[in-house]
């Protein structure tokens, strides 16, 4: 799979991706699809409830965890709109224990602490050409409340993952966040998605 080096802000029209890359889908039902379905949910439920350790836990140490920029582009290149070159968030494995380590403790920007949902929909698997390591494309809708405002905030993206099986389980190796919004609605990202 290529589509993780790929830019579809750029002029050619071969970089644009859409949905599942992989040829090998991993039918609805099966075995491997149900297992990596309730990963998915247990993930957001531990995201839910602020149960970072858990999360973390579920990463690999070559994690590669970004989202990049969303423009607004029409005529021609309206397709190109995803900005692979800047990113809302460009982490990896030791970036992620540093924020989650901060929000265990005490981070401004999430004192007192989001109340978050998020809801995990569209899910669709293709096997990768490695292993035991599956591409994971889901939808999802991020509800938040802070403080006392009687007003949620919500985002919605796409997801592009890849799931690896170690040791019985599955962990996640990389994800790619496409935000539906070029102007974010949020106050900030302070929030995993």
């Amino acid at each position: 799979m290529t589509w993780e080096t790929k830019s579809t802000a750029a002029p050619d029209s071969t970089t644009i991706i859409r949905g599942l890359v992989s040829a090998k889908r991993v039918p609805l039902g099966s075995e491997i699809y149900n297992r990596l379905l309730e990963t998915l949910y247990d993930e957001a439920a531990a995201l839910d409830e602020r149960r970072f350790d858990d999360w973390v836990a579920m990463l690999t140490e070559d994690l590669v965890y970004q989202a990049p920029i969303r423009l607004t582009r029409t005529g021609p290149n309206r397709d190109r709109d995803v900005m692979r070159t800047m990113f809302h968030f460009d982490e990896d494995y030791g970036s992620i224990q540093m924020r989650t380590g901060r929000l265990e403790k005490s981070a401004w920007a999430e004192d007192p602490p989001s109340r978050c949902r998020r809801f995990v929909t569209n899910v669709r698997i293709g096997e990768c050409d490695a292993a035991g390591e599956y591409e994971v494309v889901s939808y999802l809708f991020l509800e938040r409340s802070r403080g006392d405002s009687p007003d949620n905030e919500s985002a919605t993206a796409e997801r592009r993952d890849v799931w690896r099986e170690v040791d019985g389980a599955y962990k996640l190796s990389r994800r790619e966040i496409i935000v539906d919004q070029s102007v974010l609605g949020m106050s900030n990202f302070a929030v995993f998605l």
